[in-house]
């Protein structure tokens, strides 16, 4: 029987993702797999509440509480690095835990992982749930990704990881900038499911612009050298065509571009293999939900 963990990664979201359970406990009954649960608490200033106990399916539930607050890329590279090191499995299932990646889809990343055995399968978005102008922005920060790199990424944390490709991706520095950037990058062969943004079990939503903007850079970082290259012809270029023409207000796009470059170059300097390696010394405590085996 095939052992899948499903990591998720959490900040004070402990109502949802009690919820959250709940559902994952729903929508896996009938798999023929051992399903366990890694929650990340990544330094959370609310106590552990409303999580319960007692589940059907998921055999454990351990909450890896962290010493100080890393972010959701970091929780998630830490996360896979200790399911690596410390636990037995054959997947991880990465989720948020707030609800809006939907838990009834994980039937389809579990059937698309038993027809590609091998192979990355990610979510896809198709679909969300935010308003016409983030929708709008989130169009705009696609875009701009694909320019930058030539990579569409359509896909956020919510993916299927065999386990040798869990090794892979925790001996790649970016995973600690970026998820999705770095499974663009090395694996081209991954296969997909049709995904629906969901809506927030509870809040509102935690994504905002400059939080967007910071993930489509963190993207963009782990491409860097791509970037670069195909920002000099496009300087060159544009130099070449407007050298008759030099004004401030003609050098004024060209300024942009050499400052995006240099923030890009910024924001990949947090990729770490120092951090990575050590990351496991931020795990504080580890807390076992009980009463599991009692069904």
């Amino acid at each position: 029987m095939k052992k899948i963990i499903i990591l998720i990664p959490l900040y004070n979201d402990w109502q949802s993702v009690a919820k959250l359970l709940k559902e994952i406990d729903l929508e896996s009954s009938n798999w023929d797999a051992e399903i366990s649960i890694i929650i990340i608490n990544d330094a959370s200033t609310q106590k552990i509440s409303y999580l319960s106990s007692n589940y059907k399916k998921i055999k454990s539930v351990k909450i890896i509480n962290m010493k100080k607050n890393m972010g959701h890329a970091k929780c998630n590279a830490t996360g896979l690095k200790h399911i690596n090191e410390k636990e037995d499995f054959h997947y991880v299932f990465l989720m948020d835990a707030d609800g809006e990646d939907r838990p009834e889809e994980l039937n389809l990343l579990y059937k698309k992982s038993k027809e590609n055995p091998n192979k990355v399968v990610t979510a896809n978005r198709v679909k969300r749930s935010e308003g016409p102008l983030f929708r709008s922005l989130y169009e705009m920060h696609k875009f701009l990704t694909y320019i930058c790199t030539g990579k569409l990424v359509k896909f956020g944390n919510y993916s299927c990881l065999p386990k040798e490709a869990v090794t892979k991706l925790i001996k790649e520095p970016s995973i600690w900038n970026s998820f999705s950037g770095t499974v663009t990058k090395i694996f081209h062969d991954r296969v997909s499911i049709p995904s629906f943004r969901g809506k927030r079990y509870f809040g509102p939503s935690k994504m905002n612009l400059l939080k967007l903007v910071v993930h489509s850079f963190s993207i963009i970082a782990v491409f860097k050298n791509t970037m670069t290259f195909r920002s000099v012809v496009f300087l060159i270029i544009y130099l070449f065509f407007i050298y008759n023409h030099l004004s401030i207000f003609t050098l004024f796009p060209a300024l942009v571009l050499i400052i995006f470059i240099l923030l890009i170059f910024k924001i990949s300097c947090r990729e770490s293999d120092l951090e990575l390696n050590k990351s496991l010394e931020n795990i504080d405590t580890i807390n076992i939900l009980s009463n599991l085996d009692s069904r």
